[in-house]
């Protein structure tokens, strides 16, 4: 983010907080208004109506009292607001019609103004109590303003004391590196880190300090002595470690690479790597990356040279070991195109090539352990889950005793939860007979809608409960493809699993089967909430669940790691298509038979 960029943001928070509190006062003001209003317009206009009808009744004697008396209740009629004003007011008009009708006794007099009394009373209760919420109003007010005053002001506070240090304190620190790179200082650097301008100024100062550094100290003796610690950093590395320059000939090899190559490297070094590869079927191996794409190489740099990983793989060695107890070793190896950039020089150059085996033998010794691991207790444990699921199936026999509400709902519990306990064993077996490398496959041409109607099959109970619908989408006279059917079935039932588990209720699953060149493709085209674009990258890796989309059952996140392992081996291809929105589409495609 640049520096202009934070500023504004700045700018625009501090105008963000002015905007709250005058939206804040202006929100207590009209509250405050509307409260004046209200007494105004429902109680005191009703006492004004009140006193003028008791004024009314006090001159009789005027010919046009009843009327100024008629015209008042009429307003006050039309003015009831407040809670018991109603009776009262029903209450002198039935007494006025007495009163215009003739009848002017005393009592008739008397209970219109208890009843004027009453609506007086209330309307005076009713101006009390709003008094007192407004009066809780602007209290409130003052409150939330003084809060939220308060808060703003320490946060512009901290902006007032932050800020200036902000700007000053990178142009003091490059102040300061300036003086002494004048003073020739040349190891001095710049430390502080930031992504704006500050950062790059000061990326560019180190840049500068560098040369200046690589400059003042490049002579022999001193680049003479850093070999020789880079070369005793080679030799005493735990990894194989071998060297070519820019023309593939081999630079150095250290004792690690030397006994895993079961060739002395003084036989070795000077000589052209294509042709120590004719005789050494490890060292073809190393560099067959560079045989194929020998311009392999980076622009990056870093100081004087980087390393960039251009290629890499594992392998299974026999390894004799220092003490010549030998036994087969997993070696992962990498090779990086080296370039540098002479001193005095802006564009680096290719320099060669650096081979480097990492021995990964505890971690693939772990990960076979708990291969086997999962395997066995995924194994052991089906038997006793089956033997669950047989007793379920039992007790909801009604000849063996009827159950009640409650105990039925009790064993549907335990029912769904053991099929989910089935489900993740299953997928944990699949995923060892993966990792082990044993994925058994019986290969045959296999019908396209036959693998489609026991996936539909399968999910049909399921997507029954949601009321989803599957529509199919299968082009005429497609041909058969090569494909396990059982493994392609599962990954099928695996797809509409996902999108019906992941779908609202009553909505559709489109399945679509269409030729691709040589190939079947297979789709399931769900229209629930989709993937966010960086989860999408990631969906196939194992135990992988994008977040948000977990339900109590979602599984192990096992599933689409297991499909893809089930098409690749099968020669297919699997993946997501990227334009489909909303929702998600699942596709794999296997060859024509």
């Amino acid at each position: 983010m640049t520096l202009k960029t934070k500023v504004s943001l700045s700018f625009i928070f501090l105008s963000g907080i002015i905007l709250v509190l005058g939206g804040l006062g202006a929100y207590y003001l009209n509250q405050l208004a509307e409260d004046s209003k209200a007494i105004l317009k429902d109680n005191y206009i009703s006492l004004e109506f009140v006193s003028n009808m008791q004024k009314a009744l006090t001159t009789l004697d005027d010919p046009d009292a009843l009327t100024d008396f008629e015209t008042n209740l009429k307003k006050q009629e039309a003015n009831v607001t407040e809670v018991g004003e109603g009776q009262p007011t029903q209450a002198v008009r039935r007494e006025f019609i007495r009163l215009r009708a003739g009848a002017t006794d005393a009592l008739l007099i008397n209970r219109i103004r208890q009843h004027l009394f009453a609506i007086d009373d209330v309307n005076r209760q009713a101006i009390i109590r709003k008094s007192k919420i407004a009066e809780q109003t602007a209290k409130d007010a003052l409150l939330w303003l003084g809060s939220i005053g308060t808060f703003c002001f320490l946060i512009v506070f901290s902006f007032v004391i932050n800020i200036p240090s902000y700007i000053a304190g990178p142009i003091r620190e490059l102040t300061r590196g300036i003086k002494q790179i004048s003073s020739r200082n040349f190891e001095e650097r710049l430390h502080f880190r930031s992504s704006d301008e500050f950062g790059e100024l000061a990326r560019s100062f180190n840049s500068m300090a560098q040369k200046l550094y690589e400059f003042e100290h490049s002579n022999v003796a001193k680049i003479l002595f850093e070999k020789k610690r880079i070369d005793t950093l080679v030799e005493i590395m735990s990894e194989g470690i071998i060297g070519l320059d820019e023309k593939r000939r081999i630079l150095f090899i250290n004792p690690v690479a030397e006994r895993l190559l079961g060739v002395e490297r003084q036989k070795l070094i000077g000589q052209y790597a294509p042709d120590v590869a004719t005789s050494n079927d490890l060292f073809r191996s190393l560099i067959q990356d560079i045989m194929v794409a020998p311009e392999l190489a980076t622009t990056e740099v870093v100081a004087q040279s980087r390393q960039n990983e251009t290629g890499n793989g594992l392998l299974k060695i026999y390894d004799t070991g220092q003490n010549g107890k030998g036994k087969e070793c997993y070696y992962n190896k990498e090779i990086h195109a080296v370039e540098v950039t002479p001193t005095g020089e802006t564009q680096p150059i290719h320099a060669g090539y650096v081979i480097v085996l990492l021995n990964i033998t505890p971690y693939k010794e772990l990960d076979l352990a708990k291969t086997n691991f999962i395997a066995t207790v995924s194994h052991e444990l089906k038997t006793p889950i089956s033997a669950i699921k047989m007793s379920l199936k039992l007790l909801t026999d009604k000849r063996l005793g009827s159950l009640n509400n409650e105990q039925q709902e009790m064993v549907t519990h335990v029912e769904e939860n053991t099929d989910r306990l089935l489900r993740l064993t299953g997928e944990l077996l699949n995923m060892a007979q993966v990792e082990s490398g044993q994925i058994q496959l019986q290969i045959q041409a296999t019908d396209p809608a036959e693998l489609v109607q026991v996936a539909t099959n399968a999910l049909k109970t399921q997507a029954e409960q949601k009321k989803i619908q599957f529509k199919l989408n299968l082009s005429p006279n497609l041909p058969t493809v090569k494909a396990d059917s059982d493994k392609a079935s599962w990954v099928l039932i695996n797809f509409l699993s996902n999108a019906v588990r992941h779908s609202p209720d009553q909505s559709a699953i489109d399945i679509t089967v269409q030729q691709v060149e040589e190939q079947v493709e297979f789709t399931v085209r769900d229209y629930g909430p989709g993937l966010r674009e960086e989860h999408r990258e990631r969906v196939f890796d194992r135990y992988f669940k994008a977040p948000g989309l977990n339900g109590p059952f979602s599984g192990t996140g096992l599933g689409l790691a297991i499909s893809r392992e089930f098409i690749q081996s099968m020669g297919g291809q699997i993946g997501l298509h990227p334009d489909v929105t909303p929702g998600a589409g699942f596709y794999f495609r296997l060859a024509n038979a």
